[in-house]
């Protein structure tokens, strides 16, 4: 007769080998929930396989390939959210009329503008969103977003003073 491992015999295998999973997974990844995530993920797929309980190093190999697989999925995700952000940024950026020079003078003073600058004052001016909303948007704080705007005018006003 096969030697099958009851429920019990899993939870208390789980409440053995727990700490030592996460450690494990720590070495992959920066946060301990993450780690947690990853050696929850792992035994649940070792069991799901009927794997033998004794079968330590298969499960440790198990913490490991789910924890390539969480850096793969976030690398990906990485690239592809750089990927939205420098599309949108192209998106951004306000459109002027090339007619004056004071305008293209504006224009280019925005473009100096670091990103979170430059994203904020577009929102509040030329989308006339609130702060909060702009806070909402950007996952900031309302005051942070209303001192990135203050930074923008001064950084405008300063720029604009010193082209004249």
């Amino acid at each position: 007769m096969e030697n099958v491992a009851t429920h019990e015999d899993w939870k208390a295998c789980f409440a053995e080998l727990a700490p030592g999973l996460v450690l494990f997974a720590r070495q992959f990844v920066r946060s301990v929930a993450d780690a947690e995530d990853i050696a929850q993920e792992a035994f649940v797929r070792f069991w799901r396989q009927q794997h033998s309980i004794q079968n330590r190093a298969l499960l440790f190999a198990t913490v490991r390939s789910c924890a390539l697989d969480l850096l793969r999925r976030d690398s990906r995700r990485a690239r592809r959210e750089a990927e939205v952000v420098a599309d949108s940024e192209q998106v951004v950026a306000p459109q002027f009329e090339s007619g004056s020079e004071s305008q293209q003078q504006l224009a280019a003073a925005v473009d100096r503008l670091p990103a979170e600058q430059r994203e904020v004052l577009v929102m509040k001016i030329w989308n006339e969103l609130t702060f909060a909303d702009i806070a909402e948007v950007l996952g900031i704080s309302q005051n942070t977003a209303a001192s990135r705007y203050r930074y923008a005018l001064a950084a405008l006003k300063k720029g604009l003073v010193t082209h004249e």
